[in-house]
């Protein structure tokens, strides 16, 4: 046999997937918690009765926050131990998701997920950057960020599922306990397998880069939430103008400083922006589409949580399967060809909901089917190319870089795609006549407040109310089904140029 190049990489053994096996708990949890929410919203609204704009808070929050500390946090792990900030923030994950699972309050769900968030942060970036470390060998390396990628979506889509499982026995809490299990395995194995790596000149934690990111995330969500719940508004204005405001004093400083908390100059490489925007675009409209999708089929189809989640399960395997086999297909066919591919399965995917009859919940299944198909090839590949772009010892930005742009899609799904489908049911909801000022406010605020309402009405007018209110849902999914397929359109355009200089792996 010919002995390996001097300078190969060398090859990860049995130690090393045994590491990434043990790296995939915080990823799944963090994916899953992204989504289960989403299932327990009907339980909560219906316990909790929170307005509508509280409902999308409870949500945002904690993706929001973790997007916007990210990088922060990346920073941080490359200066005192990615395995180090790893097991720090999953102790403190389990912490604060057994005290949400028992928040009396819509307001106090709210603050719980945001600090949950925090310590999501210091999940994330030592995950990838711990694979980067990991996997030398391209070809490894491809295929563990396929796992890491593919099992992130995945479980996007198997928070529901899981969430329905627990929802069939208890009550909503139980999503929260699920962190708890999850996390002991990492907290007993990962300073087993686990190595510990850091950047040998890190740079410094810069608190105020910190607080400029936040604000700029904050007043952007804000702004689009205010707007498209109680249309335009000089409040609103002022939260966009802050947020633009903050985001280019960041920018700023960032190239200002000797050694800055995230290098904007990678932006200037083409494939490492064409994989950022890939991602932040997928999951933008992925997340979205889980959001009423699951409310679809537990409110309007009347399936119980395990049966609606059960229903998502096609979509999942999708998914997987999809990112598994792009990874093969890349080393034939270039990723300006593969990843703007997917993007177009996905539009495909949303067009099947904008123009498709939802009278039942067949079309949103098979359209979950086919969305996954793309996402999965998309979000792979286009997760690699970030990280290839960059040098080992940078792997904590890059990867700190790359998962902003998966929660921040997270945060923005539900502040476009769910803020879009919240408008079109406030404008398109008509109240049946015998309802008290205080019921006919519920059920104009969401469709798990309407569906509350009619618990306590006389069939006849329980019938017109959620006519009305089925009615006036399907208006906003409709809606929210084209803005994201016109966003996945141009995306996918916008891709292909900046990709098209990029070889296929072979």
């Amino acid at each position: 046999m010919t002995p390996p190049a001097p300078d190969a990489p060398a090859r990860a053994g049995a130690r090393e997937w045994g590491a990434l096996v043990v790296l995939m708990l915080p990823v799944l949890l963090i994916s899953v918690d992204n989504t289960v929410l989403h299932f327990a919203l009907p339980q909560i609204s219906l316990e909790l009765r929170p307005t509508g704009r509280q409902l999308l808070w409870m949500v945002d929050a904690y993706p929001l926050v973790l997007a916007g500390l990210l990088v922060p946090m990346g920073a941080l792990g490359d200066r005192v131990g990615r395995r180090r900030l790893l097991l720090v923030g999953s102790t403190g994950f389990a912490a604060v998701s057994a005290l949400a699972a028992f928040a009396p309050s819509g307001p106090a769900l709210v603050a719980a997920r945001a600090v949950l968030g925090v310590f999501g942060a210091m999940l994330m970036p030592a995950t990838l950057s711990l694979i980067r470390n990991l996997f030398r060998d391209t070809v490894q390396r491809r295929t563990a960020i396929a796992v890491w990628a593919t099992g992130f979506s995945a479980g996007g889509v198997l928070g529901p599922v899981v969430g329905g499982v627990l929802l069939e026995h208890f009550r909503w809490g139980s999503v929260f306990l699920l962190a708890v299990p999850v996390l002991v395995p990492l907290l007993v194995l990962g300073p087993v397998l686990v190595p510990e790596s850091r950047d040998p000149r890190p740079g410094p934690v810069d608190l105020v880069s910190a607080a400029l990111v936040l604000a700029a995330m904050l007043g952007a969500v804000w702004a689009l939430k205010s707007t498209g719940a109680a249309g335009a508004s000089p409040a609103a204005a002022a939260a966009g103008a802050a947020a633009l405001l903050a985001g280019t004093a960041f920018v700023h400083r960032q190239l200002r400083r000797p050694v800055p908390m995230l290098d904007v100059r990678l932006f200037r490489r083409r494939v490492f922006t064409g994989g950022l925007v890939n991602n932040l675009v997928a999951s933008t409209v992925f997340i979205g589409f889980l959001f009423f999708v699951s409310q679809h089929l537990q409110l309007v189809e009347g399936l119980p949580p395990l049966r609606a989640g059960l229903a998502l399960v096609p979509g999942a395997a999708a998914t997987i399967l999809s990112g598994l086999v792009a990874v093969r297909v890349a080393r034939r066919v270039p990723p300006a060809v593969v990843v703007p591919a997917g993007l177009a399965v996905m539009t495909a995917g949303f067009l099947m909901v904008a123009l498709g009859d939802l009278s039942d919940g067949t079309v949103l299944v098979a359209a979950l089917v086919v969305t996954g198909i793309g996402s999965g090839a998309a979000q792979t590949l286009a997760g690699d190319l970030v990280l290839a772009e960059v040098e080992p010892e940078r792997a904590g930005a890059a990867s700190a870089i790359s998962e902003t742009a998966y929660e921040l899609g997270a945060a923005l799904g539900v502040a476009v795609l769910g803020t879009a489908v919240t408008a079109g049911y406030a404008r398109a909801f008509a109240p049946p006549p015998g309802l008290s000022p205080e019921q006919a406010a519920v059920a104009a605020e969401t469709l798990g407040g309407a569906v509350g309402v009619a618990g306590d009405l006389d069939a006849a007018t329980a019938g017109q109310l959620l006519a009305s209110a089925v009615g006036a849902f399907e208006t906003g999914v409709h809606a929210s089904a084209a803005i994201g397929a016109g966003l996945l359109a141009a995306t996918a355009v916008l891709v292909r140029l900046l990709l098209r200089r990029q070889p296929a792996a072979r």
